[in-house]
């Protein structure tokens, strides 16, 4: 049962499964559901580009919080990416600048693309996006790439469970993959294109799944009320 102490903190762990729309900032989510809920403890688990959709697990309450760390370090997620072939920018998506071309390639064959794929199935290393929200010299590092300061940040051990082509029509390609948490999926497909001899960023990207949770369990952010946000909060433990 759920309980509320004197302040308006809830006393158990409760999380809403909403499906992010495109265009706002996962911090944004946090701050609409803080609006509708009325809980100053609100936060999310595996943060979402403003383009990218899909679900996003959001704690309300102290408790619920305390956990969004575990459930966002811990967990394998399933995305759907579409990847535009032929050139890089700096972003790795397409809210950059381009920064290189492909010139005189021929567009690759669906079979190239699956073998490709096919390549990045398993433990590897991958260096994340200069514009990224990883801490370097006490900032964020898109910040420091917001100031056209020059970045090297580390590489790091990702896992690819399985990635399969779903359409390919030049230049874009589109996959869907599941992946252990800290994979940068713009990233990824940076890292596709190059293995092309090409070059490649991310279009349009979809997270369906995070652990057990489904995209298809997740409720519209527009349709969360004052008087309704209750009825799709899971009042139990979202790790299993």
């Amino acid at each position: 049962m759920m309980g509320w102490g004197k302040s308006g903190n809830l006393h158990t762990t409760m999380f809403i499964l909403v499906d992010k729309p495109k265009g706002m900032t996962s911090h944004d989510v946090v701050d609409r559901v803080r609006q509708i809920t009325g809980e100053r403890w609100v936060g999310h688990a595996g943060t979402l580009d403003p383009n990218a959709t899909g679900l996003l697990i959001v704690g309300v309450g102290r408790e619920s919080t305390r956990k969004l760390g575990a459930i966002a370090k811990g967990t394998r997620k399933t995305y759907v990416a579409d990847v535009i072939l032929g050139e890089e920018r700096d972003t790795d998506d397409a809210e950059g600048k381009v920064t290189e071309r492909a010139k005189g390639v021929l567009p690759p064959s669906k079979h190239e693309v699956e073998r490709t794929l096919n390549d990045f199935v398993g433990e590897g290393k991958q260096i994340p996006p200069q514009f990224s929200a990883i801490k370097m010299q006490g900032k964020k590092a898109y910040e420091l790439a917001r100031k056209g300061k020059k970045i090297t940040l580390q590489s790091r051990f990702i896992s690819v469970y399985r990635i399969y082509l779903m359409r390919y029509s030049y230049p874009i390609l589109s996959f869907e993959a599941d992946v252990s948490a800290g994979t940068y999926i713009r990233a990824l497909a940076r890292d596709i294109g190059r293995k092309l001899g090409m070059g490649a960023y991310l279009g349009d990207l979809r997270r369906k799944k995070i652990g057990t949770y489904s995209v298809e369990q997740a409720v519209q952010l527009e349709s969360l009320t004052e008087k309704n946000w209750q009825e799709f909060a899971l009042d139990r433990g979202v790790v299993q």
